[in-house]
């Protein structure tokens, strides 16, 4: 399989998790009806079906993203859903963004923009060039999971030794890590800061799509050993995580597990445009 092919896998194989707190998430924005949007990284477009959803069938979505792989895949599910009219893909660079000033009432962001740290003065220049003052940049990423329950130690050691995270946060500074969004949101002038955090769990007995998206997590989060990881706790995780293992931890009759989304949003001034022009 492609490295895209693997990418489109995980997201398919994760939406039983992330499609609820996605959900919760996008609700809390109460997004006009007939609003038109921007989704930036869109990936396959499973937010942007949501967010669609949400702002009606006079409302449209516009999901962008830099692999044309994964825009295609995207147009298929669109299609199968019955959204092809209220959705529409676009390839194109975040950080140059193939859209006119003041295309869209609001941008928004899952997993990608800042996540889980960067660098984004220019990334925020474009997304508030691309909004109508007034409009909303919206920022949404993964912040936090406890999945091992009884082994709280062990998934902090396995977080700091063996994350799939580690090489994108290493030699970051604290300012850059996305729990700081608010600050670059401020800093890039928008006002109505907010920030709020959404809380996905699950518990035994798990169906087949939860098992699944567990196994993808664990795989994704720690399944690559990194020098960092000490030997026991790299033979833990795989008596613990894997499914051949008698002591498979999501075969528990009490297993449950939690993770969270956090959102930070902000409003364009007026003023900004002005500047800007």
């Amino acid at each position: 399989m492609s490295e895209d092919d693997i990418y489109i896998q995980r997201l398919l194989e994760g939406e039983p998790l992330r499609e609820p707190v996605m959900r919760s998430a996008i609700q809390s924005l109460h997004l006009p009806l007939g609003s038109q949007g921007l989704d930036v990284g869109c990936g396959i477009g499973l937010p942007a079906m949501q967010l669609a959803q949400t702002v009606g069938a006079a409302g449209h979505v516009t999901g962008v993203d830099i692999l044309p792989e994964l825009l295609r895949y995207g147009e298929e599910l669109v299609r199968k859903a019955g959204l092809s009219e209220r959705i529409t893909f676009r390839e194109g660079d975040m950080n140059q963004l193939p859209f006119a000033d003041a295309s869209f009432d609001w941008t928004w962001s899952a997993d990608c923009v800042g996540y889980p740290a960067g660098g984004l003065t220019h990334v925020l220049e474009e997304l508030i060039r691309v909004v109508k003052p007034g409009g909303s940049v919206i920022l949404l990423a993964w912040s936090s999971q406890q999945l091992l329950p009884g082994y709280p130690f062990l998934e902090a050691r396995l977080n700091a030794t063996c994350s799939g995270y580690l090489p994108l946060l290493k030699e970051i500074s604290p300012q850059q890590h996305f729990p700081h969004a608010l600050g670059w949101l401020k800093e890039a002038g928008l006002d109505q800061l907010k920030g709020q955090t959404f809380i996905g769990d699950v518990q035994a007995p798990l169906n087949p799509g939860e098992r699944i998206a567990l196994l993808s997590l664990f795989e994704m989060l720690w399944g690559q050993r990194l020098p960092e990881c000490s030997p026991e706790d790299w033979n833990e995780f795989q008596r613990l995580c894997s499914p051949g293992s008698t002591d498979f931890i999501l075969d528990i009759p009490d297993y449950y597990a939690f993770f969270t989304y956090t959102l930070f949003r902000g409003r364009v001034l007026q003023s900004i445009r002005r500047r800007e022009e």
